[in-house]
Formats: structure tokens, sequence, C-alpha cells
């Protein structure tokens, strides 16, 4: 079959304004509450309203791809993401806020959903594994720009005398909230993409009978399951881990260290998903040489060590290990969901909607951390991403998959070598 390498690209586009999107909410958290003088409890309402889509559609969003095929959900979630972006740019309000990130939120699901299959299709089989790293390089160095855009962009804002650009921001947003101008870009963005999605040619996905999403009755079958329902779990702490750290760390930093949250914390959040890039690579190399669950592990113990830094020695420290919490998260993700997916004999692509639903452990672990930190304080509630981490320590010793990750040994590698 013909490679479109075109589609390739248009994907690898989507993942980077997905990831966009999604991970600029952690440096925009000590500007809100300061904006609408939140408590953190209903800072935490805020990536509950985005990650809660994902729970409402990850299920639905398979079944609407299956029915009305790739472009025309993909039209659908843009669409619904330029209308959530454009009402908080027309209306920034906090209670407006909430109902602009579930809209984008459940757009980016909608993609999520959508574009797998298709990256799989467009580059080959044979290069699926290839691409999907490649397509999550590309999410991670979004993540690591779009705090740096947000430094640019107020700081710049701030800083011009008189400017045509200046003067068009001044006349729409209001003075305290020169943030929120960063949701006109997202709506013009979301714009840009559905017209180019609107004018691609797609191919015609062809998804293998284990792919399908199945009907609501195999998804309650599978969650009658003991294994669906502990890496459904695994998922959800680790969702919870990745967005309680990022979200929260440029708060910390401001409230316990005094730094600024523009620049300072919006930097560190940037390196935080830098750093977590850089980690998947080094995952690829350590998933060859050794079992995954051992390396989960090993992950796991470094995250809460770099974690107990950040929270209990010095601003200069945490400053460093913070993004550290993210080199060592990086390899979470795939090792969980490839576990999970290896310890059922059938309807993978069902299971995978079930995990995909439990990204919601984004918006869950925010309002614990939240309700904690304004009862005891923001170090208290952090402390319960311990509980997130011991749970995705406990699979690394529990997980019995049917197959396990492919390693090779020097002396393996040599005797290949040698043939």
């Amino acid at each position: 079959m013909k490679r479109n390498y075109y589609m390739v690209s248009l994907i690898c586009l989507v993942f980077f304004v997905i990831s966009f999107i999604t991970n600029i909410l952690g440096s925009l958290n000590p500007e809100a509450i300061e904006s609408f003088n939140l408590s953190l409890s209903l800072s935490s309402l805020l990536p509950f309203a985005f990650f809660i889509a994902y729970g409402v559609m990850s299920i639905p969003a398979g079944m609407l791809v299956e029915k009305y095929k790739e472009k025309k959900i993909m039209i659908a979630a843009f669409a619904l993401s330029f209308a959530g972006a454009l009402l908080f740019s027309l209306i920034p309000d906090y209670k407006v806020f909430l109902i602009s990130l579930f809209l984008m939120g459940s757009g980016m699901a909608m993609l999520q959903v959508a574009i797998n299959p298709l990256l799989r299709i467009s580059g080959g089989e044979e290069n699926f594994a290839f691409f999907s790293v490649v397509a999550q390089l590309i999410f991670g160095a979004a993540s690591f720009v779009a705090p740096m855009f947000l430094t640019y962009l107020i700081t710049n804002l701030t800083a011009m005398e008189s400017s045509s650009i200046k003067s068009f921001f001044v006349a729409i947003v209001p003075k305290n909230l020169l943030w929120s101008s960063l949701y006109w870009f997202f709506a013009l963005i979301s714009l840009i993409m559905l017209f180019i999605v609107q004018f691609s040619k797609f191919p015609v996905v062809d998804r293998k009978e284990d792919e399908k999403t199945g009907t609501w009755q195999t998804h309650k079958n599978l969650f009658k399951q003991k294994t669906v329902i502990l890496f459904f779990i695994g998922i959800f702490c680790y969702v919870g881990t990745e967005q309680g750290v990022s979200y929260w760390l440029s708060e910390f930093l401001h409230t316990y260290y005094g730094y600024d949250p523009i620049t300072v914390g919006a930097s560190i959040v940037g390196w935080f998903w830098g750093l977590m890039s850089v980690g998947c690579l080094l995952g690829l190399v350590l998933l060859k040489l050794f079992d995954s669950r051992k390396i989960l592990i090993g992950a796991v113990l470094s995250a809460a060590a770099f974690l107990t830094a950040s929270l209990f020695t010095t601003g200069g420290i945490a400053l460093i290990t913070f993004p550290l919490v993210g080199f060592s998260l990086s390899v979470m993700w795939s090792i969980i969901f490839s576990l999970a997916l290896n310890s059922v004999e059938s309807h993978h692509g069902s299971f995978a909607g079930i995990l995909c639903t439990a990204i919601i452990g984004g918006a869950v672990t925010q309002l614990i951390v939240g309700w904690f930190g304004d009862i005891f304080g923001l170090k208290f509630g952090m402390l319960f991403i311990y509980l997130t981490l011991s749970y995705i320590l406990s699979i690394g010793i529990w997980a019995k998959p049917l197959i396990n990750n492919q390693t090779i040994t020097i002396k393996k590698w040599i005797d290949e070598k040698i043939k």
C-alpha cells in the first residue's frame, strides 16, 4: 500500500495542537487564581472541566468515528475547540472558562481517538511504532513551547508602548486578564486546523476486527474483568500524577518560593514537559534491555525521590527537580498501556477506549489536591501524589502480561551479528 506522508505530517501537526492547548493549563493556573480570586479548590475545577471531557467523550467518540469516519469527527472536534476558545475569549469569566475548557477537552478527546488508526494506515503498520514515537516527541515539544509562548505573549503585550497588535488586545481583553488573550490564538489555531482538515484528502481506514470500538455491552463485559479495572485505575493514577505535578508546580513555586509564575513558573512547566520528551527517547533504549515492569518500578522510585526534593528542600533545587519528575514519568504511560493491552486476549479496541476514559484521573486528582490544599496548604495537598505513584509502583509487581516486551542481551546481540 502506498504511504501517505502528507497525512502523517498532518497527524503530527494535530498532536502538536492537542498538546499546545492541553498542557498550558499548569502555566495559567497562578494567573487564573489571581485574576478570578480563586481558592485552590475552585482552581482545580479548571483542569477537572477539561479532563472530565475525556471520560465523557472517549468511548462515544470511538463509536462516532466508526460510523462517520475520521475526517468528519476531526472537523467536529476542531469546531468544538474553536467554539470553546472563542466563548472564553469573548466572555472571560470563571464560569464561562469552565464551559469553554469542557468544550475544548471534548474536542481534544475526539481527536485522540481519531488520529491513531489514521497514523497506522498512513505511515504503514511496519512503521507505526516509529511514527508513534515521533508523534509523542512532537507532543512533548509542543508542551515545552506552549509555556514559553505564554511568557512571550504576556511580557510583550505588557511592554509594548503602542502597536496595532496591542491596541487590538487592549480593546478586547480586560487589563487584568492579559493571559486570556491566549485563547484568541487557540480559537484561530482551531479554525485554521478545521479548514486544513476540511480540504485534506483522507485515506480509508480499514480497522482490524480487534481494533473496533465495540458495543456498550462489550465495554460492560470488559469492566467485569478484574484485570481491566486494575489497569483502568493504573491509567487513572498515571494521568493524575502527571497533571497533579504539572498543573500545581507553578503555583507551588510561587506560593512557597516566591517565583514569578509568568516567567520562572511557566519556564519550569515547559522544562517538565521537555524532559518528559527526552525521557521517552531513553525509555526506547531501556525497553530493549530490561523488562518493562522493572523499568516502571525504577521510574516510580525516581519520580518519588525528585518530587520529595521539590516539595521539601529549597527553591533552587525545586527548579531542577520538578522537571526531573517529568523525566521520570516519561515512560509510564506507554508501559502501563502496553501491559494492559498485553494482559487481555481480545477486544483491544474497546479496552483502549476504556483506558482513554481513565484520563479523567487528571480531573479527579486535581480536585483532591486542591481540596486538601485549601484545608492544610498546597504542600500537604500534593502529598496525595505519593498515593497515585504507589499504585503505579504496584503495577510493576502484580502485572502478568500474556506477552512481555522483547529485550535483547549483549550476548544475543553479538550472536545475531555473527550470524
